[in-house]
């Protein structure tokens, strides 16, 4: 059955076009694969990106990270600062969860190298989290390698999103949150390039909520919020086929902030925002002897395009987060409510 999304519900943030999807899966070669472990006492899981069909190791692509606010356990990103590349597919996952994640990534790197001839001493697995013991029981570390490895058995162009994968427990504004995503098309000299967004939206609280201008959340039931105060993260993942260097992608990758700040958010001191941007263009064979390479620059002045498009995919993938996450009652018989469950858009 068809997700029902922001805009099926007549809310349109922005001005540019959207891709075919409106998922980061626009982004040409990138896919998306969800494990949700869903039990009375778990709900949890694990979704993994895979950046290219190529293995990223071998076909290294430009990336950078950029840290809000750093109340956060994510791994691989020193490294991504420095060398200003991605070598591995992402995988998003719970706090206590992340070190299991991050040996599942090691292991499938290890194998695709193996089957393809590829020597691997040393790699860099990126894995971010944020922490969903308020609905799962985290201290029993349910996410497997076996989980990983579902993800990636099940990645895909097309994905859910909502209370799926490494969504299925978290909140997002005091209602149910999890797993977003949008796309946006940018036109540069007459060429259609993309930029998809995908979160993991644990953050926000219920009375700062606002769509559209509209300040909702001080209309919604407060007594049903499950959280007051701005805690609990923001993994936001840009992708682009558009030619941008390291610098620039994490020039691109602070705009994710304004996503969240047009919602309401303004960044509490439990919340995590932590947010890796990546181009798919100009990638390098780490195995090639010539000590230079060519490769397409993008103009510094016409940055204003890729700005515009992050800030409205993020914006829209939390919204698709919201709209299309269902109520939950976790381990402790907590009850999340689903944004539709306590207000009605008018469109």
């Amino acid at each position: 059955m068809k997700q029902l999304r922001a805009r099926d519900y007549g809310v349109v943030v922005g001005t540019l076009p959207t891709g075919t999807r409106n998922q980061i899966t626009d982004v040409p070669g990138v896919t998306v694969g969800h494990c949700t472990v869903d039990t009375d006492e778990h709900k949890t899981g694990v979704t993994v990106l895979l950046p290219c069909p190529q293995n990223p190791f071998t076909h290294k692509l430009p990336a950078a990270s950029f840290v809000l606010n750093g109340f956060g356990k994510s791994l691989g990103l020193v490294q991504v600062e420095e060398l200003g590349t991605l070598e591995t597919p992402i995988a998003l996952t719970n706090t206590l969860n992340v070190g299991i994640v991050h040996d599942a990534l090691v292991e499938y790197m290890i194998r695709r190298c193996e089957a393809e001839g590829v020597d691997l001493r040393s790699v860099n697995p990126v894995v971010c989290e944020c922490n969903d013991g308020g609905l799962n029981n985290i201290q029993k570390r349910a996410v497997t390698r076996e989980h990983v490895f579902a993800a990636f058995d099940a990645a895909g162009d097309s994905f859910d999103e909502g209370d799926v994968g490494a969504g299925k427990g978290m909140v997002c504004h005091g209602l149910k949150g999890g797993i977003g995503s949008a796309s946006r098309i940018m036109d540069v000299d007459g060429r259609a390039y993309t930029m998809g967004a995908l979160v993991l939206a644990n953050h926000g609280s219920m009375a700062d909520l606002t769509i559209q201008g509209d300040h909702i959340g001080s209309r919604l039931d407060a007594a049903k919020a499950a959280k007051e105060s701005d805690v609990g993260s923001c993994i936001v993942l840009l992708c682009t086929d558009l030619p941008l260097d390291s610098r620039q992608l994490g020039r691109v990758a602070k705009r994710a902030s304004v996503g969240l700040a047009r919602l309401g958010s303004y960044i509490g001191h439990g919340s995590g925002e932590v947010f890796l941007a990546f181009s798919t263009a100009n990638p390098f064979d780490p195995n090639e002897t010539a000590a230079t390479r060519q490769v397409t620059a993008f103009h510094e002045e016409k940055m204003d395009i890729p700005f515009r498009a992050a800030a409205e995919a993020v914006e829209e993938a939390i919204l698709n987060c919201l709209f299309t996450a269902r109520t939950c009652t976790g381990w402790d018989k907590k009850t999340v409510w689903a944004l539709l469950e306590l207000w009605k858009p008018e469109g």
